[in-house]
This record gives C-alpha cells, sequence and structure tokens, in this order.
C-alpha cells in the first residue's frame, strides 16, 4: 500500500507491503525512503502539526506517538495523507546525471526543453462551478461593507461540499482571528479552534472548499486581479487545502456604470502549475513589495513563459476564472460571528434563543457559527460531531443536550 506523506518539503510517497504494519514499521520505511532519520520524526493525521513551530509543540500530537499501534487502527488505508514534521536537514538522493557535452552525452534540443520550467495559462478550472449560500456571502460582505467600509482586508475559509462533477457548493464561512490593514493580511490561526471548525463539518457532512478575502478600496485604482502576496497566500493555502477542486474567492468595491459602488465577487482556482511552483519552492516570498510590480511574481530561477526566460510572471497566468452561482443552503447565518470586533458571549446565545422560540430546536440551533460557540463547552470527538449530525439531518436533539443549551442560554 503507499501511504502519502506531507512535510515541509512537501508531498511525497513510501511504500509498505504489510497493511497491518505498525507506526514504528511505517517510520522505519519512512527512514529507508525518504531520508529522514527516525528519532527526528513526529508523525500525526493532523494538518496543523505543519503549522506547529516548536519541538514542544509537534509534543502535543499524540495521535501517532505509541510505536507498537497498527496504522489500520488509525483508518489508514492505501493512499491517506500522514503529516511529518522533523528537526534539521535530511538528504535526498538527486537524479542520475549524464555528462554533457564533448565529455559525454550532447544533450539535444529536445533534451534542453525538457529542463525548462514552461510556465503557460490553465484553460479549464477543475472547479465547474462554485455556490455561494446566499446568506452566508452577504453575512461577510456585509461585515466588510458597512463595518470595515473595505478599508482593511478580511478573509475567511470556505466550507461546504464538492460533487462528483466538480461542483463547489459553500455553506458557511469561518473567520479565523486575524490582522488586516489596507495593504496586508495576517491570519493569526488557532489549531486548536480550526480542530473544532473541522470536527462540526464533519458532523454537518461538509469540508474546507476555499479560501475567501477581501481587497480595500485603494486596491481599486492598481491594474491587477491578484496581487504578488495575494498570490502567494493563496497558493499556500490551496497547497494545503489538499482538493483538486480547491477555490479562492475575492471579494470588492466596483464603480458601476452609474457612478455608485457594487460589492462584486470574483472566482478564480490557482493553476496546478502555480501550486507546483509553490510547493517546489520556485516563488521568491520574501519581497519587498515597493521593489516590485504587484502585479508580477518574482521567481528565484528562470522560467519559461511564452519564448522568453524570466523571472518575473504575471499574476494572471496563474489564476483560472471558475463560474458563480448562489443558492439557499441548510444553515442559518442570524447569530453573531466569531473573531470579529465584538467577542460573541454567551448573551447573544440567550438573545437568539429568545428570537427563535416559534422554531423547533434543531432549527434553532441550524447555525454553524452558534455551534462553534456551543463546541467551547462540549465533547469535540462526541458531543460536536453528534449535535452537528443533528442538524445535518434535522432530526430530533437528544433531551440531555437540549437541557444543557437552553440552561447555558438561561444562565447568561
Amino acid at each position: 500500500m503507499m501511504i502519502r506523506i506531507r512535510s515541509r518539503d512537501g508531498l511525497e510517497r513510501v511504500t509498505i507491503d504489510n497493511p497491518h504494519a505498525t507506526i514504528s514499521q511505517l517510520k522505519s520505511q519512512i527512514e529507508s525512503q525518504l531520508r529522514v532519520p527516525l528519532q527526528s520524526q513526529t508523525l500525526s493525521t493532523n494538518q496543523n502539526l505543519l503549522l506547529a513551530k516548536t519541538q514542544d509543540d509537534w509534543s502535543l500530537f499524540t495521535d501517532m506517538s505509541n510505536p507498537n499501534s497498527p496504522i489500520s487502527s488509525l483508518n489508514l488505508t492505501h493512499g491517506s495523507m500522514v503529516y511529518l514534521a522533523y528537526q534539521g536537514e535530511r538528504t535526498v538522493p538527486g537524479p542520475a546525471v549524464n555528462p554533457a557535452g564533448s565529455f559525454g552525452k550532447k544533450m539535444t534540443m529536445d533534451d534542453l526543453i525538457a529542463k525548462q520550467m514552461r510556465v503557460t495559462r490553465q484553460e479549464n478550472p477543475h472547479c465547474e462551478l462554485v455556490s455561494f449560500d446566499r446568506d452566508a456571502a452577504n453575512a461577510f460582505q456585509h461585515y466588510v461593507n458597512e463595518t470595515l467600509a473595505f478599508a482593511v482586508k478580511r478573509a475567511g475559509f470556505m466550507y461546504g461540499t464538492v460533487s462528483p462533477e466538480g461542483k463547489v457548493e459553500v455553506d458557511f464561512i469561518y473567520e479565523p482571528p486575524q490582522q488586516g490593514t489596507e495593504e496586508s493580511l495576517l491570519l493569526l490561526r488557532d489549531p486548536d479552534e480550526e480542530k473544532v471548525v473541522d470536527a462540526i463539518a464533519i458532523g454537518l457532512g461538509m469540508r474546507k472548499v476555499g479560501f475567501i478575502f477581501t481587497q480595500t478600496i485603494s486596491q481599486d485604482k492598481k491594474d491587477y486581479t491578484m496581487s504578488t502576496v495575494e498570490v502567494l497566500q493563496a497558493a499556500e493555502l490551496h497547497a494545503e487545502g489538499d482538493l483538486k477542486e480547491w477555490v479562492t474567492a475575492i471579494v470588492k468595491l466596483e464603480v458601476n456604470e452609474d457612478g455608485a459602488a457594487d460589492v462584486h465577487f470574483e472566482a478564480f482556482q490557482m493553476s496546478d502549475m502555480c501550486v507546483r511552483l509553490f510547493k517546489e519552492g520556485w516563488f521568491e516570498t520574501e519581497v519587498n513589495k515597493d521593489e516590485i510590480d504587484p502585479k508580477l511574481s518574482r521567481m528565484k530561477k528562470d522560467v519559461v513563459v511564452g519564448v522568453k526566460d524570466t523571472r518575473e510572471v504575471d499574476n494572471d497566468f496563474f489564476l483560472v476564472v471558475v463560474k458563480i452561482a448562489d443558492h439557499q443552503g441548510p444553515l442559518s447565518t442570524a447569530f453573531p460571528i466569531e473573531n470579529r470586533n465584538v467577542p460573541v458571549s454567551m448573551k447573544a446565545l440567550k438573545d437568539h434563543f429568545n428570537r427563535t422560540k416559534s422554531l423547533s430546536f434543531v432549527k434553532r440551533i441550524s447555525d454553524f457559527h452558534l455551534l462553534l460557540l456551543l463546541a467551547n463547552f462540549l465533547d469535540i470527538n462526541a458531543d460536536v460531531p453528534a449535535l452537528a449530525g443533528c442538524v445535518h439531518t434535522q432530526s430530533a436533539v437528544p433531551e440531555g443536550y437540549q437541557l444543557l443549551i437552553e440552561s447555558m442560554a438561561s444562565a447568561s
């Protein structure tokens, strides 16, 4: 069986003969096949391992710490993903090199072309269409427009479903802790909170499907679709998302024919080439925004665009347009949204329950942002998916949960 290994070096694969191998045997295969010393390895099925910075942080990921556990006990099967963190450097065997020129094999024109990195436009997206839940999209743009006035940048992760035909439906937007300015957007991601968000999504039959961010009014005067910094951030999150239909959406103000400003949504996929270049470390990431045209991405080595070698690529080469639609999803968005200017308190829960007395209990809690608040007081492994599962199927909420939630609302 083949196990995919994602580390700071990108995506690699190891082959294991025994599907009932232990974690210790998996580590041995990683050592022999990927040249990462066994004693340096920390493994986890949780992708947040890659966000951890120190060995102390790594030690918090304990799901694969028992060397004698069989990998099958973690539901790892052929093609499963495991995340790897390690200290130090590794020695990766390079490709066999045949000398060229008068002392070895001569290179043909085809050989030279094969060695070049060619950047071309990708005509078709893997995502056939992205459809936004009207209420979720409106709650995001309304805050950015009415409260932030498009003066600072704002972002969120989109969650929903992907159909077999490649249609993405976005049913809720989670806004992580962040700091936005007129020019930059810093995501202050909280791995524990994101773990809870993912648990709720699983219970709702959903998954993370993309990234949405805003451009500020000052950017409206710039002649680019996405700036260099935005391309880098979008490519990094697309690569992390590990979903071929992953969508990147932009929300901005545009002046219409009457001179009034309209809120405008655009959707793209970062091209396969863009994601590959990012994973393989071709992008210059330490760029001074004052030294480079914001519509150009700078490469560490020459690439071929058209017929010329260059280290600067127009960002539009990396964008694949995705069609947009809207729909009425299964969730409401009446509850206050997390990580905004005003913290969400338990009083909000009381107010919400007072407002929604006429609805069935399951309808009253059919709101992702409300579930996220409740999850702070529930067990992430049992209670959170169970409660989200009731919302998913619109089935009766067990009496014990009802009593607990109503008591929390009335106590505030």
